[in-house]
């Protein structure tokens, strides 16, 4: 993660956003370089100012969607083709299209939306749900809602929560995996927040 801030800091303002983007379309076509991490420096460089986090939470939603839109592209028009190159071939064979279509059968909004919690097997799951013709308007629907849930959750965290930068950035690593569970506590340190003021101004109302 430092070395794509590093990066992105000495590039002029509208290169940072075109930055992230590309490294997150990137990593939609399943280049190892972390998703998670890369919103991780996307929220970092707003908090230090250097971008505006709606601008870069609008960027990051875009570069995921598109990434994730263009993978099940590639497997509904020449799934069966790339499958037997690589590095296609390296991830994916019969047996494992068998298994992801039996995990889809009955439970491909379920699955889609899941998958997008899933470090790792992200890119894997909407390649073979466009190689086995799963409808498009699904793979928008449920992936778009996962996103709009993780994406500006992860950016916003490291950025609200910047005061304490080096703790929320190890506490999302940790449990990557469980990206959900990060969320759940954002949101409800949000309320919280939000509540606490909320009774704060009521107070300074009343004694008015």
């Amino acid at each position: 993660m430092d070395f794509i801030v590093d990066f992105l800091i000495d590039c002029p303002e509208p290169y940072r956003y075109l930055g992230i983007f590309v490294i997150l379309l990137a990593c939609g076509l399943g280049v190892p370089v972390p998703e998670d991490v890369t919103l991780i420096a996307a929220g970092v460089m707003a908090y230090y100012g250097l971008c505006d986090i709606w601008k870069m939470i609008a960027v990051g939603l875009a570069g995921v969607f598109i990434g994730d839109t263009f993978v099940f592209y590639l497997g509904h028009h020449y799934g069966r083709r790339l499958l037997k190159i690589k590095p296609f071939s390296l991830f994916l064979d019969e047996s494992k299209i068998e298994e992801i279509r039996g995990r889809l059968q009955g439970h491909s909004g379920k699955v889609l939306f899941t998958s997008r919690f899933m470090p790792g097997v992200r890119s894997t799951i909407f390649f073979s749900a466009g190689m086995l013709h799963v409808p498009y308007f699904k793979l928008v629907f449920f992936d778009g809602a996962a996103m709009l849930i993780s994406v500006p959750t992860i950016i916003y965290s490291v950025y609200y929560f910047g005061d304490y930068l080096e703790e929320v950035i190890r506490f999302i690593k940790k449990i990557e995996g469980g990206i959900v569970g990060v969320i759940a506590v954002v949101i409800a340190v949000l309320l919280l927040n939000y509540y606490r003021k909320k009774k704060k101004l009521e107070h300074v109302e009343t004694n008015k």
